[in-house]
């Protein structure tokens, strides 16, 4: 008779270990025991006859796998019966557990997914969409199987179990599947519909006894004293990272500026005055997607993206919007294939009073706006100290204008959150009513790096290079920063390419 095996494990488990559901998603931060809970799961399976695939998205090595995982808890629950074979694990009745790397060989796993009683994917906030499309098609019933289904046999389906921390919200997993679950994440911890169910696992939810056995708590300590609120809240409560290397927006600083003109104290101080400005980013190439953006004062009305459509059909999107939300300036990209849009710009706003504006993120040197203007003052004249001009400082309008826009939502934050005193006019607020999912909009304005270089001058770095680095282009953002364009007075008109604004 075998040895009848107790485990104990958090409560956020329960329904992933005994509620049967073809997607398994265990999100979470370090110190969460989702691993050891799955190597436990994994283990009782194999003791009863089951063949389970454990894989990564790269792996080159068994010690890169989650092989040690396995055998460790099998010693530690003094479980009968396996065999650790250095290259698999097997056990008495049959059951195996066995690895792979997806990313080399997810072509010629197909064949080998196929009939396998479960899949765990370790680290899944790595995966590729490509991997994922192949992955989902080829875990399903052997032939024999599917024919005792379809004889009306009662037959188990496989099942895929995804352990991950977030990473950042374009990952595959997190836009296939996490994300019509975050709401309900946030709210309980649980989601569930047909096709999946996803628990969320942070050291809290353990027993104190439980992660200070750990160890991990010194280390936490010292996380939560020296790294940022956005590295921290990655690491340890399996938050998306929405901050990279060197960004120019820290998260806090957005989150403070989310309905910012809500605040009772600030109501009035955020009351919009002049003009209404509409911004519109295209698309960079075919049906990427494009953005739009609704400003009145301080105050950003709105925040879209499209998704679909050509250039062209962004553009009747964005034009159509800027009327029906009345608009006074509409600004729009000029760089790249934008350039070509002058023409529908014109036809779309034919009659109607609108002032347009070709925003050119690329000028540089004194042919950027603001270029003669001094941006830092000098008290050292006496010196030999020059002040610095715009031109001195940017390397072109989309660095001046980003840096702008930093500098806004840094105030934002300055005046919510420390209770200092900021003129409305150097804050920013953004209307969570005209923004259509914040947590989207908060990855992109936080992913923006700075550039370094050697010529002291202040860079943000190309879509180019983000994309080289797998971060999406900003269309949103593009929008935020050229619609803090300033329409010059008439003795400024020669500080501007000015040809370039019209009124249609």
């Amino acid at each position: 008779m075998s040895k009848r095996i107790k485990v104990e494990y958090v409560k956020n488990l329960y329904p992933i270990f005994t509620k049967p559901k073809r997607i398994k998603i265990i999100v979470g931060g370090r110190g969460s025991t989702k691993s050891t809970g799955v190597a436990d799961y994994v283990a009782a399976k194999m003791s009863v006859g089951e063949l389970w695939c454990c894989a990564r998205e790269n792996q080159n090595s068994i010690e890169e796998s989650v092989h040690r995982t396995i055998l460790d808890e099998v010693a530690r629950l003094d479980i009968d019966g396996f065999e650790d074979t250095k290259t698999s694990i097997k056990h008495t009745t049959g059951g195996r557990a066995f690895y792979r790397g997806l990313a080399r060989n997810i072509t010629s796993l197909k064949s080998t997914l196929s009939g396998i009683d479960g899949l765990w994917i370790e680290e899944g906030e790595d995966i590729s969409a490509n991997t994922l499309r192949v992955l989902t098609a080829s875990v399903r019933l052997n032939a024999l199987d599917s024919q005792r289904k379809i004889a009306g046999e009662v037959v188990k389906m496989p099942e895929i179990i995804i352990t991950m921390n977030r990473g950042a919200r374009t990952g595959a997993v997190a836009q296939k599947w996490l994300e019509r679950a975050e709401r309900d994440l946030q709210r309980c911890g649980y989601y569930e519909d047909d096709l999946i169910m996803v628990v969320e696992m942070n050291y809290t939810d353990m027993p104190s006894s439980w992660f200070e056995a750990s160890g991990l708590e010194e280390e936490r300590l010292d996380d939560e004293k020296k790294l940022s609120k956005a590295a921290y809240d990655h690491k340890w409560l399996g938050k998306y990272l929405d901050e990279v290397e060197d960004s120019i927006v820290k998260p806090e600083w957005f989150d403070a500026a989310i309905d910012a003109h809500k605040i009772d104290r600030l109501k009035s101080a955020f009351t919009p005055r002049g003009a209404k400005f509409a911004s519109h980013d295209p698309s960079d190439a075919g049906n990427d997607p494009k953005g739009y953006s609704l400003r009145h004062g301080s105050i950003y009305l709105k925040i879209l993206e499209k998704t679909d459509g050509e250039i062209d059909e962004g553009c009747d999107w964005a034009t159509a919007m800027a009327i029906r939300d009345g608009a006074d300036w509409f600004i729009y990209d000029g760089d790249g294939m934008g350039a070509g849009l002058k023409r529908q710009v014109s036809t779309a706003f034919s009659g109607k009073k609108m002032r347009t504006h070709m925003f050119r993120g690329s000028l540089s040197g004194i042919g950027q706006d603001n270029a003669k203007k001094i941006y830092l003052p000098t008290d050292n004249d006496v010196l030999g100290d020059k002040p610095k001009t715009y031109a001195d400082t940017f390397t072109n309008n989309r660095s001046q204008y980003s840096i702008r826009t930093a500098n806004l939502f840094y105030n934002t934050y300055r005046c919510v959150v420390k209770g200092e005193y900021v003129d409305p006019e150097d804050m920013i607020s953004i209307d969570s009513d005209g923004v259509e999912s914040i947590d989207r909009l908060r990855s992109e304005v936080c992913r923006v790096p700075r550039k370094r270089n050697n010529t002291g001058l202040i860079q943000i770095m190309s879509k180019q290079d983000m994309k080289s680095l797998k971060i999406e282009s900003p269309n949103m953002w593009d929008c935020i920063t050229m619609n803090q364009f300033q329409p010059p007075t008439k003795k400024d008109w020669g500080e501007l390419s000015y040809q370039e604004m019209s009124i249609a």
